[in-house]
């Protein structure tokens, strides 16, 4: 989840205040990192796919920068989302942040928090995190809509389905899953290991499928190893029956920055991967009532 996106609150839900420790500091990529947290004693009631946020004016590393943003800005700078992706059964809470870069003449301003969360958080580092609230979630009833349940992700979309997939293989054991993952390189992908760990321990449940837009080492591709985008032809394939399944898309999408760029140039925005994908499920006949969907942009 980006940054800048912070959806609005689940109305019903009580927003939580914890002091924080970090317990673990996992390396996923070269630009990822999951930070597993210790939250003492407290009793973390959470829905998988939910969210937390982190308020950057908490770090005194960050001061200068944060005023000088909110000096040019002309506003207080907001607390930054990020989706956990532990599951509310697992002892540890986690959330997974990817670093994200200013690129001149396409971001607006330099990110403030990815970096430092990323490449600068130690073991034994207290923060204060809130949460936890998002609609991006499995319903409770979810085996009684589907026997399938279709991920499609890319980049750091894959992390709160990945906390969906562990708990729904935990406690829903008539679920079957299709993950199916977009990453520029393999060297990009999250999760690679546990994902295919849990493959291999729920063979009859869940089937894995990454998809590679720029990897050149023709020894990664092969049957759960694509060359390309997530395509019409890719989903025809992992979705028999589209009319049953719940699919839920998590990835890169038409931001508000890129309304704003396309408006100046007099054109359209183009779409990103969850138009993409939107549009392909529509055309394979999944109803719209069937999908979730959450952006980042």
């Amino acid at each position: 989840m980006t940054e800048d996106l912070i959806p609005a609150a689940t109305p019903s839900r009580r927003i939580k205040e914890l002091e924080v420790m970090v317990a673990d500091v996992v390396i996923e990529t070269p630009d990822t990192t999951t930070l597993v947290l210790f939250t003492g004693n407290d009793r973390l009631e959470y829905s998988a796919g939910h969210f937390l946020t982190i308020d950057p004016h908490q770090f005194e590393a960050l001061q200068r920068f944060t005023a000088f943003l909110e000096d040019l800005k002309g506003r207080r700078e907001p607390p930054r989302a990020y989706s956990m992706s532990s599951a509310p059964h697992e002892r540890y809470l986690a959330v997974t942040v990817k670093e994200e870069r200013y690129l001149s003449g396409v971001t607006k301003f330099p990110p403030l928090l990815s970096p430092m969360l990323v490449k600068r958080t130690v073991r034994g580092m207290r923060l204060v995190v809130t949460g936890f609230t998002g609609p991006y979630t499995l319903a409770p009833d979810i085996d009684k809509q589907t026997d399938h349940v279709v991920h499609i992700c890319a980049g750091s979309g894959s992390v709160p389905n990945f906390s969906m997939l562990k708990f729904a293989l935990a406690h829903h054991a008539r679920l079957r899953h299709t993950f199916i993952y977009s990453n520029k390189t393999w060297d990009d992908v999250i999760y690679k290991d546990a994902l295919a760990e849990l493959a291999a321990k729920h063979a009859d449940r869940l089937t894995v499928i990454h998809a590679l837009t720029r990897e050149e080492d023709q020894s990664v591709y092969g049957p759960s190893v694509r060359k390309g985008r997530v395509n019409e032809a890719l989903l025809r394939e992992m979705i028999p029956s589209p009319t049953e399944c719940m699919a839920y898309v998590c990835g890169p999408g038409i931001s508000h920055w890129d309304v704003v760029a396309a408006k100046q140039a007099g054109t359209n925005p183009q779409p990103r991967f969850l138009e993409s994908v939107l549009a392909e499920l529509n055309a394979i006949g999944v109803p719209p009532k069937r999908i979730k969907r959450e952006f980042y942009g």
